[in-house]
Parts: structure tokens; C-alpha cells; sequence
């Protein structure tokens, strides 16, 4: 037996951009992407693959999404674009008040107080229940089949799965948390790169989903297992939040750039940053990918654009200010004036008045999926329902506990959320999905992947390649280690806090499933991760 260490790659490594007719399943995780493969195989269409994958995905990549998490969606089919919103609202006992009392002055990242109503199983049955073509069941077998059986743990899986662990254990010292090391380090550590790892837990939840229509999670079996779990550890959740949940199909918003439309869900999402970003920068004329300008402005819109998402974006039946607003020539004018030499500490504007996955499918007849799923940071909340491989997401981590703030608290209400799915189209037809996850790295990769093909015209797969950048905040810019030295030295210059980082990992991992003028699919995957195309 040959002795190797998985995650030493000295030399670099080069992926071409795929080509395919009949069908490509984009995903981080090289098994999801063959079981939504083998979906399309089997006579599914791009959605049937796309909840697959997803699904899937919480078996084989449990460090970054759940069961117990939330989902975005962007689906392609009949000739529009349709969204659909799975996040969850705070539960009705979930109150400012509460939390004010129990002496929270922020929200916290473990425990009950951070656990929203999760959307994802509901995400899959409405997909499959509005556009699929084969049953839920059908749809649902291989990530169950993987939780049966078993399946070896992938390099970037297994290092975050270790990560998880060893920083649980420090933090996590509650009862309640033990379900989690019960459920995900059941021999005492994390299971290790190649290993075989199986969860029966899980593979009955999905079974149960997977017959009711996930009607079990909501108001069945389950559900009374989750509102068990929070009563007896003094949460929020109850299976009456579960029961009154729904998804909601949402129109996309858009703004055109380059003579493309860039599609994003609208709020409580923050694609609205990306759009916003986008607005300011069609005012420019970009030739060069590699110069001081090109960097400098990108880096300035973006500042500017997310500190306006910060202070303007929540549920979007609270927010102040209306979208068609933010997304307004005239604002991104006056926005654009205040990008000058010198880095900015970026504040925001007055507008006019008025750990997660990622997948792309796409199919043979035209359908196409820009999908993505989340449990927030990492497996998430610590809590993990007993006897059910649910992990529970703690995206009520993003609410504020300002009472003037418009993200601030409220039962029922939906958090600011970081998970954002994009699509492209150009002349009212489809170009393809496409999506960077990574927490607040997302909108920055977003807009990095549309301005490395629309303004430098790189393929698919250069796109992704590209060195990334990422705003910390104020004028800290952290930048992958093989982004260009001359430039950062540049950078600095400007005024600029530029930073190395030696984990790229936290610079997200993206997707693309881009269709050519002839039909043809072409398809570019994450080279920091597993990343794997399946295609036919």
C-alpha cells in the first residue's frame, strides 16, 4: 500500500473547461455530482438532478450543509426564470425581549438562540412537487443508498470535518451538544481522509422525507423529535414554527452588465450587494484583468456596495428602502463619484427614497438549476436532533439585537442571509447558473466569476482559476497567495491593508454551467475543493 498525505499538492494543478449535450451536474463533491448524473441518466430532468445532488450533499459533505439548513434556488425551465426563497424565520418565541432578559448583547454562533426554522426538505418537495419529473423517492435514493452504505470521506471534506472537531471540542462543553460528537466523531475523533463513513440516522430522516413529501420534518415524526430536543435544552423551536413554514417563490432581480442580464434572489439574501457592485462598475471600461485599476476599482465597488447590503438589507418586508432603488442608475452614479485613487473607508450611501454548497445542473431540454444549500458556519448551530443525523443551522447568527438596526430581531422574521445562487441570461435566453458559496465571500465571488468572463473573457474554468480577493472590512483586503505581488505591492500603495493568506479555503468554491451560442454546455468547477463535473 502506497503512503501518501492527500492534502499535499506541491505542484499546480490544471483543469480544462468540460464540454457536454445532454447533461452536466456541477458540484464541490465528486460523489453528489455523479448521483445527480445518474438522476439525469435515469430520465430526470435538471431540477430532479439538482435535489439530488442536494440532498446528497448533506450525506457526503455534512461540514457545510444539513438537513437542518436552508436553501436558495434558481431554476430555469419553460423559457423564464423562476426563485424560490427555503430560509427560515426566527421561531415566535425567538424575541428581542427574551434575549435581553437571558443577557445576550449579540447573537451567538452555537447553542438554540441561533437556530432559525430550517427550509431545505421543504426546498426539495416543492421543486420536485413544481418541476420535477421523477418521484421525491426516486430522486432522493442515492444519498440515501450513501448514508447505508457508506461512502470514503474527500480530501476537503475530511480536513473541515477534522477542523470541526478539534474546535468543537474545545467550545462545545453543554449536554446538549454531545448529540453532535454522538452523531459526527462517534469513535472519539473525526473520521480521516478515504475513510469509510456511514450514518443509518441519517439515512432513515431522508427515508421518512422522502415518503411524506418532507411532510415528517414539518409536522410528522420528526418535527416532534426536533420540538422535543429544543424543549428539554430550553429552545425556541417548536413544532409549530415547523408546521406554519413554507418556501416562497420569489420574482429574481437583475441589472444588465455587458449586455448580459446578471440575475440574484431578491432580499433577505445579499445578491443585492453583487448587482449593486455591478451598477457602479459598468461606469468603467475594463481591458486588462492584471492592472493596479482594474483591481482597485473592483475592490472600492464592492466596499461600497456590501456596506450599503449591511445597513439596507433584511426580510424584505422590513426593509427601508426599495430595490429598485439600490439598483438605480443614478444612485450607482453618485456611488460611482466617491471611487477615487486612494482606498476608502467605505460608509454607507443615502439612496433615493421609493460553510455552504453549491450546484449547477443543466439538461439535454433546455433546464437549468443554479442551487445552493446551507447549514451557515461549518455542521452549524452544534446541535444535532438525537437519533437523526439533523444538524441544525445557526443562521440566526446574521440577525442584529439593535432595535433601530432593520435586520434587528423579530419572530417570524427572516434573517439577513449570505447564500446566494446567480444566473446569467442574454437577450431573454439562458447563458446558465453559476454561484461562489463562502459565507460574506459570496457576492465578492460573484462578482470576480462575472467580471473574469464578461470584461476579460475568460473560459469557464479560468474564470474559477483565477487568484480571488476578499474585503475584511474597512480597507483590509485579504488576497490568495497566488495573486499577482506587483499588483498587492500596488495596492498598497493606494492605501490599501493588504493581506496574504496562506488557507485559500476561505475564498469560497465555486461553479459554472455556461451554455454556448450552438447549445452546447460548458462547465468550469472549483479547483480549492473536490471539486467534479459529471456530464454526458
Amino acid at each position: 500500500m502506497l503512503n501518501f498525505d492527500s492534502l499535499f499538492n506541491p505542484y499546480v494543478s490544471r483543469r480544462m473547461t468540460v464540454y457536454a449535450k445532454n447533461g452536466m451536474v456541477a458540484s464541490a463533491q465528486p460523489l453528489a455530482a455523479e448521483a445527480g448524473l445518474s438522476i439525469l441518466r435515469k430520465g430526470g430532468n435538471a431540477i430532479d438532478a439538482a435535489i439530488a445532488t442536494a440532498v446528497c450533499l448533506t450525506v457526503v459533505e455534512p461540514t457545510s450543509n444539513g438537513i437542518g439548513g436552508d436553501a436558495f434556488v434558481l431554476v430555469w425551465t419553460k423559457g423564464q426564470l423562476y426563485g424560490l426563497n427555503a430560509s427560515g424565520p426566527a421561531p415566535q418565541l425567538l424575541t428581542l425581549q427574551a434575549l435581553e432578559k437571558a443577557g445576550y448583547k449579540e447573537m451567538p454562533i452555537y447553542g438554540w438562540v441561533p437556530v432559525t426554522v430550517p427550509g431545505a426538505p421543504a426546498a426539495w418537495a416543492e421543486l420536485s412537487a413544481r418541476f420535477g419529473r421523477l418521484s421525491l423517492s426516486e430522486v432522493m435514493a442515492p444519498a440515501i443508498t450513501y448514508a447505508e452504505q457508506g461512502f470514503p470521506l474527500s480530501p476537503t471534506v475530511g480536513r473541515s470535518w477534522e477542523n470541526a472537531f478539534n474546535r468543537y471540542s474545545l467550545e462545545l462543553k453543554e449536554e446538549q451538544f454531545k448529540y453532535w460528537f454522538s452523531t459526527f466523531a462517534p469513535q472519539g475523533r473525526a473520521p480521516k481522509i478515504g475513510e469509510l463513513w456511514q450514518s443509518l440516522d441519517h439515512a432513515r430522516t431522508l427515508q421518512a422525507i422522502a415518503e411524506t413529501k418532507a411532510r415528517s420534518f414539518y409536522c410528522g415524526v420528526i418535527a416532534d423529535k426536533i420540538d422535543e430536543f429544543s424543549k428539554k435544552y430550553g429552545g425556541y423551536l417548536r413544532k409549530d414554527d415547523l408546521v406554519a413554514y413554507t418556501p416562497e417563490w420569489v420574482t429574481p432581480i437583475n441589472i444588465n452588465y455587458r449586455g448580459y442580464d446578471v440575475w440574484e434572489i431578491p432580499p433577505n439574501g445579499h445578491g443585492l450587494v453583487v448587482l449593486m457592485a455591478l451598477n457602479i462598475l459598468k461606469g468603467f471600461d475594463f481591458e486588462i484583468k492584471e492592472s493596479l485599476d482594474s483591481y482597485h476599482r473592483q475592490i472600492e465597488a464592492l466596499k461600497l456596495a456590501f456596506v450599503d447590503g449591511q445597513k439596507y438589507i433584511a426580510d424584505q418586508s422590513k426593509m427601508q428602502f426599495r430595490i429598485q432603488d439600490l439598483l438605480s442608475d443614478a444612485y450607482a452614479t453618485e456611488r460611482r463619484k466617491e471611487i477615487g485613487e486612494r482606498a476608502l473607508m467605505p460608509e454607507p450611501g443615502n439612496p433615493p427614497k421609493g460553510g455552504t454548497v453549491y450546484l449547477a445542473t443543466a439538461d439535454g431540454e433546455g433546464n437549468m438549476v443554479s442551487y445552493i444549500q446551507s447549514n451557515y458556519m461549518g455542521f452549524g448551530s452544534g446541535l444535532v436532533v438525537p437519533e437523526t443525523g439533523i444538524s441544525l443551522h445557526n443562521r440566526g447568527n446574521n440577525f442584529s439585537l439593535n432595535r433601530n438596526h432593520v435586520n434587528c430581531l423579530e419572530p417570524g422574521k427572516r434573517p439577513y442571509h449570505t447564500i446566494i445562487p446567480g444566473f446569467l441570461t442574454k437577450d431573454s435566453c439562458p447563458v446558465g447558473p453559476f454561484g461562489v458559496m463562502g459565507g460574506f465571500m459570496q457576492p465578492q465571488g460573484h462578482l470576480q466569476v462575472v467580471m473574469n468572463a464578461m470584461d476579460f473573457g475568460l473560459n469557464p474554468q479560468a474564470t474559477l482559476d483565477a487568484p480571488r480577493w476578499q474585503w475584511i472590512n474597512g480597507k483590509t483586503i485579504e488576497i490568495e497567495h497566488s495573486f499577482p505581488e506587483h499588483i498587492a505591492q500596488a495596492l498598497v500603495r493606494r492605501g490599501h491593508d493588504i493581506r496574504w493568506a496562506l488557507d485559500s479555503s476561505g475564498f469560497g468554491r465555486g461553479q459554472i454551467i455556461w451554455k454556448t451560442s450552438d447549445g452546447i454546455l460548458a462547465g468550469g468547477t472549483e479547483p480549492r475543493a473536490d471539486g467534479h463535473i459529471a456530464l454526458w
